[in-house]
């Protein structure tokens, strides 16, 4: 089927060609920039886009679950109701994006940059957040009941109204009072 991958700000063209699917077209693609790429509503489930370059991306709605997508830069990306479920994050840099509303759970975040992401009613639920950068973030109303949080530094993090039952908060760095505001 013919693909075509646009810029979601200028409407160039980044790739296009015949592929099974979109996934199939970035997966081949490693080396194109896909930064400002439109991949909203996209299926990227299972996908490689190991190291991809994402930056400012429409990834919102997307269905990315199972993907592989460690060490991508996903800085600024906007990924708003993505169902990102099980997908491998780990060491990937999701600073300032926007997932709100995402649904992450059982994801693996390990070591990833997460600092002023908005994460505000997202489902974290069983994601590994072990090691990662959190500072900043906003994750009001987030599920992170049995969230691997060992290790995180969640500095200046808002966590009003969010489900931490079952978290593993050992090490945790950052945790203060404040992070609960009412």
């Amino acid at each position: 089927m013919n693909i075509e991958i646009k810029n979601r700000s200028t409407g160039k063209i980044i790739i296009s060609g015949e592929y099974e699917s979109v996934s199939d077209a970035i997966s081949q693609n490693t080396g194109a920039n896909f930064s400002e790429a439109d991949l909203s509503e996209a299926d990227l489930s299972g996908a490689d886009i190991r190291g991809a370059d994402l930056r400012y991306a429409d990834l919102s709605g997307a269905d990315i679950r199972g993907a592989d997508i460690r060490g991508a830069d996903l800085r600024y990306a906007n990924l708003y109701g993505a169902d990102i479920r099980r997908a491998d994050l780990s060491m990937t840099d999701l600073s300032r994006a926007n997932l709100s509303e995402a649904n992450l759970s059982g994801a693996n975040l390990f070591e990833a940059d997460l600092s002023r992401a908005n994460f505000s009613r997202a489902d974290l639920s069983e994601a590994n957040l072990s090691g990662a950068n959190i500072r900043g973030a906003d994750l009001y109303g987030a599920d992170l009941s049995g969230a691997d949080l060992s290790r995180a530094d969640i500095s200046g993090a808002d966590l009003s109204r969010a489900n931490i039952r079952g978290a593993n908060i050992r090490e945790i760095r950052g945790l203060t009072f404040p992070n609960f505001r009412a």
